[in-house]
């Protein structure tokens, strides 16, 4: 029983390993993640203005600025491997269950790397300041796993359809919007009250959506990607 886990341990390291180094020498989501948000986070801040929206409405901002720009680059995870015919390889030399872990390691490494260049600009440029830093942390933190975990699944259910792009939103949004409402209104909170306390029931919905959503996936990963 170990020895399997060690097994799949293994073989999501090498799935995750594979999409870290293809992505080093295509730079593709990396780029489009990046280029979208910053370009949506201009255009934000120049239509509003530095000081034109409440800390509420900037709270909201950010999170939609995540969100699409999320949209921009997960989805490639596992169109890339349609495109590039070697799904069918990938299911010969590993389960789905370390597939779908490596894949989803790799879309939260993205995400993480993508939140450490943009939130720090959104605060600079958009004037904005937390009283909670924790809990603002603590509640990214969170956001950051559900979004990953559903974008992965939804990547991988909509990697055979014709349109990949348009479809993955649309499928992305109904799924993914308890975090986006968890994020923003745990923001809300941390921009006024320094207790983890007081966004405990954003933190438990966040977390409880994270488990539920990759527990569901593990479980119906195997039935999705052999269809």
């Amino acid at each position: 029983m170990e020895m399997n886990r060690l097994q799949l341990v293994r073989k999501a390291w090498y799935v995750f390993d594979k999409d870290i180094r293809q992505e080093y020498k295509t730079r593709y989501s990396v780029n489009a993640i990046l280029l979208f948000a910053i370009v949506t986070l201009v255009a934000v801040s120049f239509s509003i203005g530095t000081f034109g929206a409440s800390p509420e409405v900037k709270s909201a901002l950010l999170w939609i600025v995540l969100f699409f720009s999320a949209m921009s680059g997960l989805a490639h995870i596992f169109v890339r491997e349609e495109e590039t015919h070697t799904a069918d390889t990938l299911k010969l030399l590993a389960v789905p269950t370390s597939i779908f872990l490596g894949k989803f390691f790799f879309n939260l490494i993205l995400f993480v790397v993508m939140e450490i260049i943009i939130v720090p600009l959104f605060f600079a440029v958009m004037n904005f300041a937390v009283e909670g830093i924790w809990t603002f942390f603590i509640i990214l933190i969170l956001g950051s796993l559900g979004l990953s975990a559903g974008a992965t699944i939804i990547a991988a259910i909509i990697s055979k359809a014709s349109a990949k792009g348009a479809l993955f939103t649309v499928l992305a949004f109904p799924i993914l919007l308890p975090v986006i409402v968890a994020g923003i209104s745990g923001t809300k909170i941390a921009v006024n009250e320094s207790s983890i306390s007081a966004a405990s029931s954003e933190i438990q919905m966040l977390f409880a959506y994270s488990v539920v959503v990759i527990t569901g996936s593990l479980l119906l990963f195997d039935f999705v990607w052999k269809d």
